[in-house]
């Protein structure tokens, strides 16, 4: 998409790094996301509920975080008006400021673009938290980063023994709106059973690769 046909919605979204799938598409990767009912599900970016209703219709109890507080409202109307408010729950905030649930939970979403390493340390440097999987459409070159073995940045490194990291299905720029620059790809980062260090050595662990790193 060019700029001369943005629309001024458009720039909005892009300035909020919103980039929103095609409803077709959000289907499929909650599909192929392996959940079952009963699941809780942190939807990071709920945007206009494509997947979050997707979500919905798996069986899922979703907590669908948005900053933008005009989509949180639309689609907090639209739960209400689908009856699924036993189902989800809609939460105005920004997602690195969110208290993730302290039982077993999934995390879910196209990430803000701009976001992402910010919402993925928030997920990921505590290995102690409840997040047992998280499958995110990210930037293709960051999914192919993080996806690499053996790990090529600190993140990755610190991140290694509790983490294990997958890319999947590449996703191309047209399949969102507005159009981005780059294509994007599927990250599915699950828990390592067993770790490869025990929870106790994770700050020691973090310092000495730190020192290392530098």
């Amino acid at each position: 998409m060019s700029a001369a046909k943005r629309t001024s919605r458009d720039e909005r979204r892009r300035s909020l790094g919103q980039n929103f799938l095609r409803p077709e598409l959000a289907d499929q990767l909650v599909a192929g996301a392996a959940f079952a009912p009963g699941d809780l599900v942190v939807e990071i970016g709920a945007g206009r509920g494509v997947c979050t209703f997707s979500l919905a219709r798996h069986g899922i109890q979703v907590i669908a975080l948005e900053k933008d507080p005009r989509w949180a409202e639309s689609l907090l109307r639209e739960v209400v008006r689908r009856s699924l408010d036993d189902r989800v729950r809609v939460v105005c905030c920004d997602a690195r400021d969110y208290r993730m649930p302290r039982r077993p939970f999934r995390a879910f979403g196209s990430l803000p673009f701009g976001a992402t390493t910010s919402i993925l340390r928030h997920l990921l440097d505590d290995p102690s938290s409840a997040l047992v999987r998280a499958d995110f459409v990210v930037q293709f070159a960051v999914a192919r980063k993080r996806s690499a073995t053996p790990p090529t940045t600190l993140l990755s490194t610190m991140w290694a023994p509790w983490w294990s990291f997958e890319m999947g299905r590449r996703l191309p720029a047209g399949a969102f709106r507005p159009v981005p620059s780059v294509d994007a790809a599927v990250l599915q980062v699950s828990r390592r059973v067993p770790p490869l260090l025990p929870l106790r050595m994770a700050t020691a662990y973090a310092s000495f690769v730190q020192r290392e790193w530098t």
